[in-house]
């Protein structure tokens, strides 16, 4: 049994549900839409998000179908920004299958991730819960200021750390912030409880990221996407950006020349072997490791259970993760 399994295994029934719930949201009688989602849902990843909705709600007081209604809302966002980041970074692939722009086309990923949001939307509504309503609302907003600022810095890779952090704290850390904080709510968590949580998931959020940006300088095939992909979309990672910032500015200034060019194996290596040279990726597992302190800190406020427990291994998993 993997990590992720034995996690799951501590929400088995509220899990259950939740996948009836996200199925019926992606239930439609169009016959291309129907495709489109039987082709997203080949191949879903690891439902970490919707995972840390119930269990932070089952630390609480337990899930509910107000729990399981926002997991699976949650989600369906999810799925939507996918569809447009696709669109967005012109992708081929996606958990290395085609990319719904790429098999179709970008009009029809916008339209059905559109289509997508009306479905979140419509269930959240149905929650008739304001908070929860308006952790969802806040965080798609911050998603996709997210994407504004990623595509602002694309232009440059000359950007430091703290405004990588700001575009990933929008981009990626404030939906796990989001999940974890309406699984709390949505279970009668106390204002300190949900507070802890949203500390939690924001900072499970940065690991998350931060070991993407690793990956991306992996060599392993189970990753879903072509090797250093980020830096050949001129994304700015965090070893690469530490490794910028220490490296003498000509050598700088030949890697950003070279990041500009037809990216070929030899400006792989060429790139990888800079980043390894000033220690960026050691300097990114340091990161990690910070951002794993402070979500720890985030629930000592809880006592000792298996919910706590998988949600340790939660954070482990995501840190140490091999794809």
């Amino acid at each position: 049994m993997t990590l992720i399994e034995q996690i799951r295994e501590s929400i088995e029934r509220p899990f259950l549900l939740y996948e009836e719930k996200y199925k019926a949201l992606l239930s439609t009688d169009n016959s291309l839409l129907a495709e489109i989602f039987a082709h997203i849902s080949a191949n879903r990843g690891k439902q970490l998000r919707p995972m840390l909705a119930m269990l932070c709600a089952e630390l609480c007081y337990g899930c509910n179908n107000k729990t399981i209604s926002s997991a699976a809302a949650l989600e369906v966002i999810h799925t939507a920004s996918l569809i447009h980041d696709d669109v967005v970074d012109m992708s081929a692939q996606r958990r290395g299958r085609e990319s719904v722009n790429y098999k179709w086309s970008n009009k029809i990923a916008v339209l059905a991730g559109d289509f997508l949001l009306t479905r979140a939307i419509r269930e959240i509504i149905g929650l008739r819960n304001q908070e929860i309503t308006n952790i969802i609302l806040s965080m798609a907003g911050s998603l996709a200021v997210g994407e504004i600022e990623e595509l602002h810095h694309n232009s440059s890779m000359w950007i430091s750390e703290k405004q990588y952090l700001e575009v990933i704290r929008h981009k990626t850390a404030m939906l796990f912030a989001a999940c974890a904080e309406c699984g709390a709510v949505s279970a009668g968590a106390s204002a300190k409880q949900q507070s802890a949580l949203r500390s939690y998931g924001e900072n499970l959020g940065l690991c998350f990221q931060m070991k993407d940006d690793e990956l991306d300088f992996s060599d392993s095939e189970e990753i879903g996407k072509p090797r250093m992909s980020d830096v050949r979309d001129g994304k700015a990672t965090l070893p690469l950006i530490v490794s910028l910032e220490r490296a003498p500015r000509f050598e700088s200034d030949e890697i950003k020349r070279l990041s500009e060019q037809p990216f070929t194996a030899d400006t792989e290596q060429e790139i990888k072997s800079f980043v390894l040279r000033y220690d960026g990726l050691r300097y990114a597992r340091q990161r990690m490791e910070e951002y794993r302190g402070k979500a720890l800190e985030a629930l000592s406020a809880f006592r000792e259970s298996t919910c706590k427990d998988s949600l340790i291994s939660l954070l482990n998993y995501s840190i140490n993760r091999l794809y």
